[in-house]
């Protein structure tokens, strides 16, 4: 672990949340391509939604998967998947406080969940060499980057 970043803390459970224990064999392996760079330190930062009006991200990409920006601009909406490295994965029933009863994990956005992807869309402000400037997210500062998406269908590619 990096030791500039905060390592996992499993936070008290709330009334109704129930934890279980999480298997410790993995089914998939993944590749990190970067990292997300944010000014939020710690999760009680972050907002709940990205916000395409927020503060600029940087989404720093390691060199080897630079050659895969080509195409991507300045004014494109993409999907950005990021590993919540920090969050828990043993909780199946949560408790977000502005519910009555506790909810089902998968049917929360929460970070908290089995396999902690999160997707948010986000609007390219700049396109470089390195990587992206983007508005539009809402993880820590940090964070591993998994993928990079168009938002819809390129114009370049003809229709099926």
């Amino acid at each position: 672990m990096n030791a500039n970043r905060p390592a996992l803390v499993e936070t008290e459970l709330r009334c109704g949340e129930t934890a279980v224990e999480a298997p410790l064999a993995c089914d998939a392996g993944l590749v990190f391509i970067g990292r997300v760079r944010t000014p939020w330190l710690e999760r009680g930062q972050c907002p709940r939604r990205g916000d395409l009006e927020g503060p600029l991200c940087r989404l720093e990409v390691d060199e080897i998967w630079r050659p895969a920006l080509r195409g991507v601009s300045a004014g494109a909406m993409i999907q950005v998947l990021y590993w919540m490295d920090r969050a828990r994965r043993d909780l199946v029933l949560q408790s977000p406080r502005s519910a009555s009863a506790p909810v089902g994990t998968f049917a929360l956005r929460s970070p908290v969940r089995p396999n902690p992807i999160a997707v948010s869309d986000a609007l390219v402000v700049e396109a470089n060499e390195s990587g992206l400037l983007v508005r539009g997210l809402d993880c820590l500062d940090g964070t591993p980057l998994l993928d990079i998406k168009p938002a819809s269908c390129p114009a370049w590619r003809e229709p099926s």
